[in-house]
């Protein structure tokens, strides 16, 4: 059941039959008296089919009709769901949560954000991607912030929470069966920190900046959490993680496959909502087999010989009158994902993916040099408070002589972060040095420089530059994305190309005909789900 006619799900081939109807409470009740299913999956219809079996459940239509929910039970949605029952559940297994209170008036939230102090963060209940939410830092933005909060949570609920925005962010992916067997399929950091919604946010996977005890702590807490609220199938739990000491605290679950989920699910190559359908109808991990290895089960935790980026794509261009500064609700409308062998690479590569007119990080159309006379108090200012283009921005102040620690300061990116960006400006900058130095034009292209960046640098068209690249052989090698980090043979053709590497981890065959099919890119206002369903026809 999906109004979406653009989406794959509604192809008459993949199910016996096909409701283009709204997911709401009335429509799905109607199917269901017509059908009389035995089941019903609220897991993979997004925020929008959790609100909606919530609301079935309530109106006892699923009792009414004696159907079973399959996977995570409406009472484990619930507390992922109502922030305070998610609050009660997290203290009950033992996981710290932020300082906070629900409210389901304005002068109840004002007396409550008066006792936690200023500035808070409010978040609605069930709602998607921030949506109503906002930081308060004053009485006058929290009543106009919760009036709008109120409005949108069907509960009629937000809750007012001490604002960390200077925190890390960290998700981890949960897969847990019925049986309690539970693995993380991957853990991910938010590279702009708490202050930016994850959506927006610029996402590597695995961590980099966790040390052995921080993902330990985090992985066990994830566990014990999700195993209190009766999860079964997939979900994503997103903590806050103080960078200056081991303090740490829940933010959020969702039960459901998510935006997150996607990501974790193309950069583990674990499939994620084959695996939570299965476990749905009542197999346990170690049951099921792992379908790239074909050897193993699907018990097991992917390890990663590679670096994933998401970079979110803004469409701001297209409305006149929007704030483009980015917080705690999410403005994106599309994302791309990057792989390669280090950081520096994958953001390179990922500025490429957003179709956005940029090359890479730097050597770019235009004179970029200008950014040296850049105003430094407007600089610290966009640090502060960040846009959409808030990663070049960390170029103009690089370039500007600002410091890794005052724009960490301001940023709070971490300075691991800060300095591989750094290491790309510094490429830039020895590139446009150099008089066609073949081991730096390697070095480049293992950073994930294109052709047109490397000439751009040194006074040569794309082109040339490319014809004296291969002159003197250094050419991408194709990797294999497999879960094991090669300890088992695997039998998939999910790959990537990068200048990382020696040898292609595949044969390839030039014999065979073939066909390449280009899909349409990241999701952006005027060109979305329809793509796909083409490309995958």
């Amino acid at each position: 059941m999906n109004p979406n006619i653009a989406t794959i799900q509604t192809d008459t081939r993949f199910a016996d039959k096909v409701y283009l109807l709204p997911i709401t409470p009335k429509f799905v009740g109607d199917v269901i008296e017509a059908e009389r299913p035995d089941s019903i999956m609220l897991a993979f219809g997004g925020q929008t089919a959790l609100n909606c079996g919530v609301s079935l459940y309530k109106e006892k239509i699923i009792e009414k009709y004696g159907i079973r929910v399959l996977g995570t039970q409406i009472n484990g949605i619930e507390i992922t769901e109502n922030r305070q029952l998610f609050k009660d559940a997290m203290l009950q297994s033992d996981v710290p949560v932020l300082e906070s209170a629900p409210a389901y008036s304005i002068n109840e939230a004002l007396k409550i954000a008066q006792q936690i102090g200023y500035p808070v963060i409010i978040r609605v209940a069930y709602t998607l991607g921030g949506r109503g939410g906002g930081v308060a830092y004053n009485e006058y933005e929290l009543e106009e912030i919760v009036h709008r909060g109120l409005s949108l949570s069907i509960v009629h609920q937000v809750l007012i929470e001490k604002y960390v925005g200077h925190w890390k962010q960290i998700e981890y992916e949960v897969m847990r069966d019925s049986k309690g067997s539970s693995i993380i399929v991957c853990n991910m950091e938010n590279i702009l920190a708490m202050r930016i919604h994850t959506g927006d946010n610029i996402v590597v996977a695995p961590s980099q900046t966790l040390n052995n005890f921080e993902y330990q702590m985090l992985r066990s807490a994830a566990i014990r959490a999700t195993s209190y609220c009766g999860i079964i199938g997939e979900c994503n739990i997103q903590f806050g993680l103080n960078p200056e000491s081991e303090e740490y605290c829940a933010i959020e679950i969702n039960a459901r496959l998510s935006r997150s989920s996607a990501l974790a699910s193309k950069a583990t190559g674990y499939p994620l909502a084959y695996m939570a359908a299965k476990i749905g109808l009542g197999y346990s991990l170690p049951e099921l087999i792992n379908k790239i290895t074909k050897a193993t089960t699907a018990c097991f935790e992917p390890s990663l010989d590679y670096v994933v980026l998401k970079m979110p794509r803004w469409d701001f261009r297209k409305f006149e009158f929007v704030k483009r500064k980015l917080g705690s609700a999410m403005k994106s409308v599309g994302e791309v994902m990057a792989i390669g062998r280090n950081l520096e690479e994958v953001i390179q590569k990922a500025i490429r993916m957003c179709d956005i007119g940029m090359d890479g990080l730097v050597a770019n159309p235009g004179n970029l040099l200008a950014d040296l006379t850049q105003n430094t108090e407007a600089l610290e200012q966009a640090l502060l408070h960040p846009n959409d283009e808030i990663i070049f921005t960390i170029v103009k102040a690089i370039r500007a002589g600002m410091t890794i620690n005052r724009i960490n300061q301001l940023s709070a990116i971490d300075p691991w972060f800060l300095i591989k960006i750094k290491n790309i400006v510094d490429m830039e900058e020895k590139l446009r040095n150099s008089n066609l130095d073949i081991d730096l034009i390697k070095k480049a292209k293992k950073i994930g420089f294109s052709d047109r960046q490397i000439g751009r640098c040194l006074g040569l068209d794309e082109f040339k530059c490319r014809e004296i690249r291969q002159k003197f052989g250094i050419k991408p090698v194709v990797k294999q994305i497999d879960t094991l980090s090669a300890e088992w043979p695997a039998k998939t053709n999910y790959l990537y190309m990068t200048y990382g590497g020696e040898v292609d981890d595949i044969l390839i065959r030039n014999s065979k005909r073939s066909a390449i099919v280009l899909g349409a890119g990241p999701y952006r206002i005027g060109s979305s789900v329809e793509f796909d369903w083409g490309t995958v026809n």
